[in-house]
């Protein structure tokens, strides 16, 4: 089966009735996990970001608490997921405020990271590669924000 089209979705949608759209909206609930997560953040999280921000910064500390610091592969393995998951509840926001404040709270967690990740060339063009993409989201921000984001990033150089 091939998908249709964002826009013939878009008009078959408008067809539909609100009983029609409430039961097509709990199917698609069902079927992936991402999509249940989508639909929490839209009805539940979306009106109040800074609990959301809050909310996944909680996530990140208890992910970063679980790494396991044997070796450098399992440290490595652990940060890229932490980054996945990062990056996954940035796409539910779309705010790009959202985006560039999780990412900085990823880089401090990086650098704080104990062992030092200064002895890893991977998780060190991981660390830069996140500052260059903070860069340059930031770069598209309200001046004021600009400033203060910037502020955060010499900090973290």
């Amino acid at each position: 089966m091939k998908a249709v089209s964002v826009t013939e979705i878009k008009k078959e949608l408008k067809e539909r009735s609100h009983q029609d759209l409430l039961e097509l909206c709990q199917r698609l609930s069902r079927f992936k996990k991402e999509n249940k997560e989508l639909l929490t953040y839209l009805l539940f999280e979306s009106h109040n970001e800074q609990g959301y921000i809050q909310s996944v910064k909680d996530e990140v500390d208890v992910q970063f608490e679980a790494i396991n610091r044997d070796s450098f592969f399992y440290i490595k393995k652990s940060v890229r997921r932490i980054l996945r998951l990062i990056k996954k509840y940035n796409r539910y926001s779309l705010n790009k405020e959202t985006e560039v404040e999780l990412l900085l709270y990823f880089c401090e967690k990086l650098q704080d990271f104990e062992p030092s990740i200064d002895r890893n060339r991977t998780l060190m063009n991981l660390y830069d590669r996140q500052l260059d993409f903070i860069r340059k989201k930031v770069a598209n921000l309200h001046e004021d924000l600009q400033y203060d984001y910037n502020q955060q990033l010499e900090e973290l150089q």
